[in-house]
């Protein structure tokens, strides 16, 4: 194995959720590494931010907006980027959300369906569109964000753990059915990340010092810690590797 097993040169990657924090991060990382790359979320400005830094670095950037959880957004935004680039060598599942936050107990049915929607159901119908896409191409890698809520419930965030936990289960089912295709599936599960989304466990210093300390680090993580791990997953460096999530928390015992 040597450092050309990372290159994504000639290779076409689709990062859902690419707006900022770690999809953002991610994106830069396949662009350094010579993909050109799409980003894609609700909101179109944050987005074209991104697009415009990938084009900065040389590569082919562009930013279009969908909700991967309607399957005809996503429809729409698969055959873009397949009009637009011809294929799609990677694909990052990375759109996410957390808008409630409580005891189970009390939930109410818009809470779960919001989550399970944007959370489970929009990483599958994207990943099994564009699954097909790679299977007309002899292959490619799929990388799901899932989070260490899916192994150990976080307080209070009992809804999305749930997600998580269902996410990193299709990561593995999707791998064991799309393998005969070379098409690798698998997934990442960061711990506290300052992201936008994490804010809640990070933001007050009490809480962020108190997350910080649990860790083996000794600091919470940055959207930069986990790109490296993602590069990996997307390129042939781990071409012997699907089915796995790789636990990014900074060594939280």
């Amino acid at each position: 194995m040597g450092i050309a097993d990372f290159s994504l040169e000639g290779k076409v990657a689709l990062v859902a959720g690419g707006s900022r924090g770690i999809g953002r991060a991610s994106a830069l990382a396949f662009a350094e590494a010579g993909a050109d790359v799409v980003v894609s979320s609700r909101k179109l400005p944050d987005l074209e931010k991104v697009a415009e830094e990938i084009r900065a670095r040389g590569r082919r950037g562009l930013a279009i907006t969908a909700h991967i959880a309607k399957i005809e957004e996503s429809k729409d935004l698969v055959e873009r980027v397949k009009a637009e680039f011809g294929k799609i060598d990677i694909l990052m599942n990375n759109a996410g959300t957390n808008p409630y936050y409580g005891s189970i107990m009390d939930a109410e049915e818009w809470a779960w369906d919001t989550t399970m929607n944007v959370n489970l159901k929009g990483p599958f119908l994207l990943s099994q569109l564009v699954a097909r896409i790679m299977r007309e191409e002899g292959g490619g890698s799929i990388i799901n964000t899932s989070s260490v809520g899916g192994f150990r419930p976080g307080e209070g965030q009992g809804i999305y753990s749930v997600t998580k936990a269902g996410l990193m289960m299709l990561t593995k089912v999707m791998a064991r059915e799309w393998g005969k295709y070379n098409i690798r599936v698998n997934a990442i599960a960061p711990g506290v990340i300052k992201t936008r989304l994490s804010e809640a466990l990070w933001k007050e210093p009490a809480v962020g010092e108190a997350a910080a300390k649990r860790t083996a680090l000794g600091r919470l993580g940055e959207s930069e810690d986990v790109a490296g791990a993602v590069l990996y997953l997307a390129s042939d460096a781990s071409s012997y590797v699907t089915g796995e999530t790789i636990v990014i928390d900074g060594g939280v015992a």
